[in-house]
């Protein structure tokens, strides 16, 4: 499970066996959300992330879009 990075307490993560489109994993405490990075961010799943997370993770994605991108293709095109 590759940590990409964390964010005002949130953990951005991806499975190791993750499929496309291009997402990414968020947790904090007991709560996990999945987010579609490309073409456009967009909330999946939320499996109890408070309102004020899924915000900020909206954010960290945002501001890390690329970041996330690269580390994508660097690790499942191999």
């Amino acid at each position: 499970m590759p940590i990409l990075f964390y964010y005002l307490g949130l953990k951005f993560f991806f499975f190791s066996d993750d499929h496309e489109p291009i997402h990414v994993h968020v947790s904090k405490g007991g709560g996990e959300a999945k987010f579609q990075v490309y073409p456009a961010i967009k909330l999946l799943v939320n499996r109890g992330l408070k309102v004020r997370d899924l915000r900020n993770a909206e954010k960290g994605i945002e501001e890390n879009r690329e970041v996330i991108r690269e580390r994508w293709i660097e690790y499942f095109k191999k």
